[in-house]
């Protein structure tokens, strides 16, 4: 198997499966020539072509709205948003038409594409291009919303997300694009949508995070083998649908736990994860769940952007809050 990182892994499942289906198309603002902002895309354009792989206008409605146009009449669209920050506008599209056309047809339609979105912090961008926007996305009726945290895991999740009858926004950390390299499978290699990864067992706390922040949480858990602490770790991989089992499974074997995420705290997904936990694992826990996140405030801009981000000190420190109440 090839070692590559979560660019390489993205570029090969694309490739692999515009080969196997004719009906793809990939769609985005320099996804074709220069191939991507990111080079994601690179050498499609002169493997398939200017019709399956199409240099838009800077328009980010116009982009999605015609992938879903494209979807209802039989293709499979693969749209890219150059930046998360410049997501934002295409909220009309994806939340009042694409996520509601099975509905709103009864079945007789659906929206079978995909969103590709570079996401979260840590590359020292500009404004409104560090962006983590899954709570309101997973807050879409309609939508499903992927977030892979390996190479390996963006080839799965992203070859079972093209082959969804569903919308799926595919989150790409591009924190960890090229900060991450593994063995990646080849050919016909998925990961169901809506089940949880286990990354690490452990008796002692649960860590519930996603995307570059399993790499911040794994990094703590080395920090507290010096502790004796046993950490269990999930990574969610789909924050919608999410795996409720997973998470109350766990927390139940361990009595504590913590969520890790980079957007801000209030109305995160985090809090949904603690209403979940009170409504079916009230009684198992030992201490209040603790949470790891940014702040309230729109990502500082780069001298800063670190002290904004959760790092392995921050979740140390909740990891040992919640062991010692």
């Amino acid at each position: 198997m090839p070692r590559l990182n979560m660019v390489e892994a993205i570029n090969l499942t694309l490739r692999e499966e515009m080969e196997r289906d004719d009906r793809i198309v990939v769609l985005g603002e320099d996804v074709g020539r220069e191939g991507g902002v990111f080079r994601v895309t690179d050498g499609l354009q002169a493997k398939f072509g200017d019709q399956r792989v199409v240099d838009t206008p800077l328009a980010e409605t116009g982009i999605v709205g015609t992938a879903m146009g494209m979807a209802l009449y039989g293709l499979r669209p693969i749209a890219e948003i150059q930046f998360d920050g410049f997501l934002y506008p295409c909220l009309d599209q994806i939340t009042n038409h694409i996520g509601r056309i099975r509905n709103r047809s009864r079945g007789r339609f659906t929206c079978p594409l995909v969103i590709r979105v570079p996401y979260g912090g840590g590359i020292h961008a500009p404004e409104h291009h560090s962006e983590s926007p899954e709570a309101i996305l997973a807050h879409t009726p309609g939508i499903k919303v992927v977030i892979p945290s390996t190479p390996s895991e963006a080839k799965g999740l992203l070859l079972s997300s093209i082959r969804d009858p569903d919308p799926v926004i595919f989150l790409e950390p591009k924190r960890i694009y090229r900060a991450i390299r593994e063995e990646v499978e080849e050919g016909d290699y998925t990961i169901p949508l809506g089940k949880a990864r286990l990354v690490q067992e452990g008796r002692d706390v649960t860590v519930i995070a996603w995307g570059a922040m399993v790499r911040e949480v794994l990094n703590a858990a080395g920090e507290l083998k010096g502790d004796k602490v046993d950490m269990e770790i999930i990574d969610l991989r789909t924050i919608s649908p999410m795996d409720v089992d997973a998470i109350i499974a766990s927390v139940r074997k361990t009595g504590r736990a913590v969520v890790v995420h980079e957007a801000p705290k209030t109305c995160g997904l985090g809090a949904e994860i603690i209403a979940v936990i009170n409504e079916k694992a009230f009684l198992s826990l030992q201490a209040p769940i603790e949470r790891v996140t940014g702040f309230d405030i729109p990502m500082p801009l780069l001298k800063s952007e670190h002290y904004y981000l959760p790092n392995p000190k921050r979740i140390v420190m909740a990891v040992k809050k919640v062991m010692s109440f």
